[in-house]
């Protein structure tokens, strides 16, 4: 007796029924205006809101659905809400968002070309573009991964494979310890990769505006001794907006035959933008570089463009070898699980695809102009109150300032009324023992008007 498909698996009435609810979620959330900022809810609460939600016999489809709508969902809050601008926002297209649905549905394993041909194919579209935008060769290539962390830790594999490699060819040992450079304002996720590598991380110091310059990379090389493989520079800290001064970063880096690699997860993408395309000089020294679509290009969570210049030097450090993946590491194809620390992996990169090739680039440029035109007018509007200062002239498009005479209590207190009423999140924050607050506004939604609404209410 053969064994037969389980009902799961099957289309039945009531399959049919949850697919057009859940379609009718979607629509209704897509149609939001405005969107809901929502908030968090305690671990006490959802508990009893939603309590033994996995069971043997199971909800049912609808009653789950009704779940998550009703409690779950108003508890996480809205990445997209327009007053959403403490921590970096995601404010994906509604063309991203809806292939982002087609993508779950399509079932196609990104990981190697022989399963997911077409798929690859569009994400090395995007891929191209974003590498001729920093001025890489047609050459360039590289992969789509989770986020900006997975993105940096591969690229400094890649790197320290081919410092080894280097080091082999030429005779000469692998160092006591290796070692990569990168500012004292470099992101946290460096510091994680460093602990994972088993490697040592020398953060050189910063100029008075918060940049890493080419003659403090020169210091800490010659502080370091033998053993050092990368440098790392930030095109666009994620607490300022900083942007290193990748040219002067990336000339050492090459006079000394290192690899350079330019984290622009949040601030690479204002490369696209005429206004502030003249802060990344120098990215077309670089070896590898990342940039998250899900910040600052608009599309759905979870992206990062990992971009290799010599894609090889990736490939050889990244893939994976077993019986059964013989057939597709020996078939010379285009595998996008040899350029990351990953095998398994969804076709994050297509919502931006379908949303780049649905709209054009232009389209994206004069959006991250938009950004950058509020961060302007609502500097010179904290400028204007005497009772705001800006802790320092933005860059990009992240704002930071303080309150005159506020403690970290104030900014607190300030914080959770803005929750409460549903306007926004700006969370305090704080800048060499200062306590602040800032604005990261990625959003096209977020307009001077309504951060002017929520300075207002700075009382």
């Amino acid at each position: 007796m053969f064994s037969e498909t389980p009902n799961m698996h099957s289309s039945t009435p009531e399959t049919e029924a949850l697919r057009e609810a859940i379609f009718a979620y979607a629509r209704t959330r897509m149609a939001y205006d405005p969107v809901p900022l929502d908030a968090p809810k305690s671990l006490e609460f959802l508990r009893a809101q939603a309590p033994n939600t996995v069971t043997e016999s199971g909800l049912g489809g609808i009653q789950a659905l009704k779940l998550f709508a009703e409690v779950l969902a108003p508890a996480c809050l809205s990445t997209d809400h327009p007053g959403y601008v403490s921590f970096i926002p995601t404010a994906p297209t509604e063309a991203a968002t809806l292939f982002d649905l087609v993508v779950s549905a399509s079932s196609i394993y990104g990981g190697s070309w022989m399963e997911g041909a077409g798929a690859v194919y569009a994400e090395n579209e995007v891929l191209s573009w974003l590498a001729r935008e920093v001025g890489l060769p047609d050459s360039a290539g590289g992969v789509f991964v989770q986020g900006g962390t997975l993105g940096n830790l591969s690229a400094l594999v890649a790197a320290r494979h081919s410092a080894l490699a280097e080091r082999t060819s030429r005779g000469i040992a692998r160092p006591e310890r290796w070692k990569f450079i990168c500012s004292a304002e470099a992101h946290s996720s460096l510091k994680s990769a460093a602990a994972v590598m088993d490697v040592e991380i020398i953060k050189a110091d910063v100029d008075g505006e918060g940049r890493l310059t080419g003659d403090a990379v020169q210091r800490a090389l010659d502080d370091a001794g033998d053993g050092v493989f990368a440098v790392v520079a930030t095109g666009g800290t994620t607490n300022f907006g900083i942007v290193d001064r990748l040219r002067e970063v990336g000339d050492v880096a090459k006079r000394h035959g290192l690899w350079y690699h330019i984290d622009g997860a949040y601030g690479l993408a204002a490369i696209l933008a005429p206004e502030t395309k003249h802060l990344f000089d120098g990215t077309e020294l670089c070896d590898s570089f990342i940039v998250d679509p899900h910040k600052w290009l608009f599309a759905p969570f979870d992206a990062c463009a990992l971009v290799y210049r010599n894609p090889e030097l990736a490939k050889a450090a990244h893939t994976q070898h077993g019986e059964y993946l013989d057939t597709l590491t020996e078939s010379g194809d285009w595998n996008p699980s040899d350029y990351a620390y990953n095998l398994t992996r969804r076709v994050r990169g297509l919502p931006l695809w379908f949303s780049l090739a649905t709209h054009g680039v232009s389209a994206y440029r004069k959006a991250v102009s938009q950004n950058i035109q509020v961060t302007v007018e609502i500097a010179e509007y904290i400028r204007g109150r005497e009772d705001l200062v800006l802790v320092r002239e933005p860059e990009l498009s992240v704002v930071v300032f303080e309150k005159r005479g506020w403690q970290l209590s104030d900014y607190q207190a300030w914080s959770d009324r803005l929750l409460d009423a549903g306007t926004g999140l700006v969370v305090p924050s704080s800048h060499r023992g200062r306590p602040n607050t800032r604005f990261a506004i990625v959003n096209p939604a977020t307009t001077t008007h309504l951060l002017v609404e929520i300075l207002e209410t700075m009382e």
